[in-house]
């Protein structure tokens, strides 16, 4: 185990900082501004970027190009939201996302607005389709990024510290502890757990919401035709 680990990360750190840096920031940006994270998930790719961290200047340079990243690719996703929303959806990677989902994040935005900016950005698909969807709202560009800034920022944190903590743990016991490999995994594996907890609590709230959606609708229908009655 050790030695496959030793393999991965020896490759991931050999990467000359800048270019990784760059890669996870350009990586990011395209996952949610042209629907690439429905393909390859910008937090699959920061956990791997950050297993190469190992001074405290490539830690924050790496958050700051996750951040930069996320933002500028959501500011490209609201934009091209507002400029080609229909046409995107029946685009080929819009089909794939399924029109229940462009339906349920439409609802989801129009009735929690900045909320569900925030808490789009954990949670899988969506924090691709958001950006999309707020963009084709009567949503502000202004008050967009007021609500996903911050939610970009604790995003980048949460999983840069993950790669690169499970990384340094198993740096400092691989020549002491035989099995530091299998330390490194359960390190990833009970953050991935807690990360999994909060993303289904997450998306309780959403499904809670859209549910309370349909029925207020469905009442609302229910009673006009009642109202139409003679």
């Amino acid at each position: 185990m050790n030695e496959v680990l030793d393999a991965i990360l020896t490759w991931v750190e050999g990467i000359d900082p800048v270019l990784r840096i760059l890669v996870t920031g350009i990586a990011v940006m395209l996952e949610t501004s042209i629907l690439i994270g429905l393909i390859v998930p910008g937090d699959t790719i920061v956990l791997v970027s950050s297993t190469g961290v190992t001074t405290v200047l490539t830690y924050l340079f790496t958050v700051l190009a996750a951040v930069l990243g996320a933002l500028v690719g959501e500011s490209i996703g609201f934009s091209l939201g507002r400029l080609f929303g229909p046409r995107l959806r029946s685009s080929w990677l819009g089909r794939r996302v399924g029109e229940d989902r462009w339906a349920k994040a439409d609802r989801f935005v129009q009735r929690r607005g900045g909320i569900a900016v925030f808490i789009s950005r954990f949670l899988p698909v969506f924090h691709s389709v958001i950006p999309l969807t707020a963009g084709t709202t009567a949503m502000r560009y202004r008050t967009f990024m007021i609500w996903t800034t911050p939610a970009c920022i604790l995003w980048a944190f949460l999983y840069v510290s993950i790669g690169s903590g499970a990384a340094e743990t198993y740096r400092e016991l691989q020549n002491s502890f035989s099995s530091a490999g299998w330390v490194f995994i359960a390190i990833v594996a009970v953050s991935i757990v807690l990360v999994a907890v909060i993303k289904r609590v997450l998306h309780r709230f959403a499904d809670s919401q859209d549910a309370l959606e349909t029925v207020e609708t469905q009442t609302a229908l229910d009673e006009n035709a009642s109202l139409e009655k003679p």
